[in-house]
């Protein structure tokens, strides 16, 4: 199988594929010109493992593997059909490929799945979340259900020990005068979260017909001292955005996106720890809390695995599936140790 790219997550990942049972690494795709030529080994900071690295994407394309995980910062839509029609089965990060391609324009899709029937391949899209907490965990509690009123989703994330100063302040906004919406930013996420979130509705029997994409800010009470610098008193400090979907009028499925530096708000908001809370509200109720049990300052270790765990496990799984779009709901469970039919 072939690694493509090498940042954060795709370092992780390139790390759990030398070291599975089933997966054989040959050949690692990267970006940057001073990663070429490097064993891959000692790109995931390992032993060398005999296999370079290649920046030369076109030459890639024709790298001999049934599977490639793609994780590049944006898909190549030309990359992506060239793989799947050249043989190869494709698992990503790229969320624009998940359930069934509903992220993709319809003329992106259809080639897509052209080359899908071309190749006799797969393309799977996967991670955290989107991913993991949008599908995975709520279908497995949708499974004890007859009766779905409503499934709750909430993100915490507390950023205070995020030391980058450049995502914080320029990129995601804290510290800057509050505004009056954030509702720009509530509708990219429904572009992200949209297909996953309208899957949990269809597999409870009420898919969404109508969106909701709302954003709303919070001020610091008072100046805050986080790693990544200074949120002054009155400056955003926190950011909710909150995506619902509904059917016949009700809600069915609502993914609420908490980020914040500190609890001292100007507003009266109730944030979880960092993590998940999951909550399906019908015939047989469940409230699933999943904090991150890693001190702040450590998660940086600890969170690219979220994401990078689940496509690499996945390999054995979408490589066994049949041609075309694979949905998380298509798939047996997604284990460490692969399909029992694989072995």
């Amino acid at each position: 199988m072939v690694q493509w790219a090498t940042g954060n997550i795709g370092t992780r990942s390139l790390q759990a594929v030398i070291g599975h049972p089933l997966l054989e690494l040959v050949g690692l795709v990267v970006y940057g010109e001073a990663k070429a030529g490097v064993d891959a080994g000692v790109i995931a900071g390992q032993e060398p493992v005999g296999v370079r690295a290649t920046s030369d994407r076109v030459a890639a394309l024709d790298l001999d593997a049934d599977c490639v995980i793609y994780m590049p910062r944006a898909a190549d839509v030309g990359e992506v059909v060239a793989l799947l029609r050249g043989g190869k089965d494709i698992v990503t990060t790229c969320g624009e490929f998940g359930s069934g391609g509903a992220g993709l324009a319809d003329d992106v899709r259809e080639q897509v799945a052209d080359a899908c029937a071309a190749g006799r391949t797969s393309i799977y899209a996967t991670g955290s979340s989107p991913g993991f907490i949008t599908d995975a965990l709520p279908f497995a509690l949708l499974s004890m259900q007859r009766r779905v009123d409503l499934v709750e989703i909430n993100e915490y994330a507390d950023m205070s020990r995020r030391n980058s100063p450049e995502l914080m302040f320029d990129i995601m906004g804290f510290g800057r005068p509050v505004t009056p919406s954030a509702d720009g930013r509530a509708k990219h996420l429904l572009g992200q979260f949209g297909p996953s979130l309208a899957g949990i509705a269809a597999a409870a029997g009420k898919p969404v017909d109508s969106w909701s994409a709302t954003g709303a800010v919070a001020a610091a009470a008072r100046r805050t001292e986080i790693a990544g610098g200074v949120i002054e008193a009155g400056t955003a400090a926190a950011f909710r955005t909150v995506l619902a979907g509904s059917h016949g009028g009700s809600e069915i499925v609502r993914f609420t996106a908490d980020w914040y530096t500190t609890r001292e708000l100007d507003q009266a908001w109730e944030l979880g720890e960092t993590g998940w809370r999951v909550q399906v509200h019908g015939d047989a109720p469940f409230d699933v809390a999943l904090p991150f049990p890693v001190p702040l300052e450590d998660l940086g270790e600890f969170t690219p695995g979220y994401t990078a765990n689940r496509p690499v496990n996945a390999v054995p799984f979408v490589c066994a599936a049949a041609p075309g779009f694979v949905r998380t709901e298509d798939l047996p469970p997604i284990v460490p140790g692969g399909p029992l039919n694989y072995r």
